[in-house]
């Protein structure tokens, strides 16, 4: 007998949760996406939406009635039929669990989902060289355009089809009546059928991963690093590694991680100390033999030697240019065309080159995204 005469509880309190959980996580990680000092808050919310298509998975084969796979209907015949009645018959009943239209965007959801969250896993460990998958770092950094292709598109396809969905319910709530748009929010559609029921065990389940998945997000963001976003490269102290670099050149600017320009460019800077960006350096400031070492550190450590995200990009970037000047490169040009000239202008910063000013921990060749500084 159903509890509430005319409707059938259909979606128990962990099922409407999983469908929150993922628009919410979704749509939270999407807009965290366009701000490169978000990436923490990104991964975090990214972390929500993995463990709830996990959790929606297996839902689909041990949950109660109406949640389960096996009753989706997925003949193209059903789904073919689903339209044409939904165009002729504006009062036609609709089923208590799912129709043929939401069975095919939940297998596809959860498709689409798995795409997005494993790509993007992939390309945290890879391109950001943070997380389990830092490792592959390595080896695999030719693969992250590739990557980011596939995270990036396969987001706006789910974000498309949430719009179709959301434009399918708005239809079944205005103009078929259906209240369709209560349901994930009371458990309960207007149509027949049994209630469903939902055991203990189920319930425990289901409270488990919704306590997980929250648990998750809040372990990620107490802390830059953890082992879930375990970085791979950590801060560098310049002053151990060659203090004659950090000494003599950082005495007048803050002294650049080599990884950041090619080894060509290294060597037109070395080579050009007579007008050293409008200034004279003689052998009054450095020796001859205190500028060979300081070249030689610089080589070996260039961009080539790296597989640090900005020395791919920034070597992908140029091609056959080797500039002098980070700020004259098309990748910093690309990353930085957003900010403001007015920004630059503070006396905070008061230069481009002053990358320090937004990068916290620059002088110890700490680039990652979670430590950009926006000054407002």
């Amino acid at each position: 007998m159903n509890k509430k005469p005319g409707y059938v509880f259909v979606w128990p309190i962990g099922t409407r949760i999983i469908h929150w959980m993922i628009a919410f996580s979704f749509t939270a990680a999407f807009i965290t996406s366009f701000y490169e000092n978000q990436l923490h808050s990104h991964v975090a919310f990214g972390f929500i939406f993995l463990i709830m298509i996990i959790y929606r998975i297996i839902w689909g084969v041990i949950g109660p009635k109406y949640a389960t796979f096996n009753t989706f209907k997925l003949k193209p015949s059903e789904l073919k039929y689903y339209f044409v009645e939904k165009i002729q018959n504006r009062w036609r009943k609709i089923p208590a669990g799912h129709n043929p239209a939401s069975s095919w965007f939940t297998v596809w959801a959860l498709g689409v989902g798995s795409f997005i969250v494993v790509s993007g896993l992939l390309l945290y460990g890879i391109q950001e060289a943070l997380g389990v998958f830092s490792f592959l770092n390595d080896h695999y950094t030719a693969y992250i355009w590739h990557l980011d292709f596939i995270h990036k598109y396969a987001s706006y396809l789910f974000l498309f089809w949430v719009f179709l969905h959301i434009s399918g319910v708005m239809i079944e709530q205005f103009w078929h009546k259906t209240h369709m748009v209560f349901a994930m929010v009371t458990g309960y559609k207007k149509t027949e059928g049994e209630d469903t029921e939902v055991s203990r065990s189920l319930t425990f389940f289901a409270f488990f991963m919704i306590f997980f998945a929250a648990a998750t997000y809040f372990f990620i963001i107490s802390s830059n690093y953890n082992f879930l976003t375990i970085q791979k490269f950590t801060n560098i102290d310049y002053n151990q590694t060659d203090p004659l670099y950090v000494n003599k050149c950082g005495d007048c600017h803050v002294a650049y991680p080599p990884f950041l320009l090619p080894e060509e460019s290294w060597e037109r800077v070395m080579k050009g100390l007579k007008n050293h960006f409008g200034k004279e350096i003689t052998e009054a400031n450095i020796t001859k033999s205190q500028q060979l070492v300081i070249e030689t550190f610089l080589i070996e450590n260039a961009a080539e030697s790296s597989t640090r995200e900005v020395s791919v990009k920034m070597l992908n970037s140029l091609g056959e240019l080797r500039p002098k000047a980070i700020t004259k490169t098309p990748y910093w040009r690309k990353t930085h065309q957003d900010i403001p000239l007015s920004v630059y202008k503070q006396k905070k910063i008061k230069d481009k080159s002053n990358c320090a000013a937004c990068h916290k921990d620059f002088e110890y060749g700490n680039l990652d995204d979670m430590n950009i500084i926006y000054r407002p």
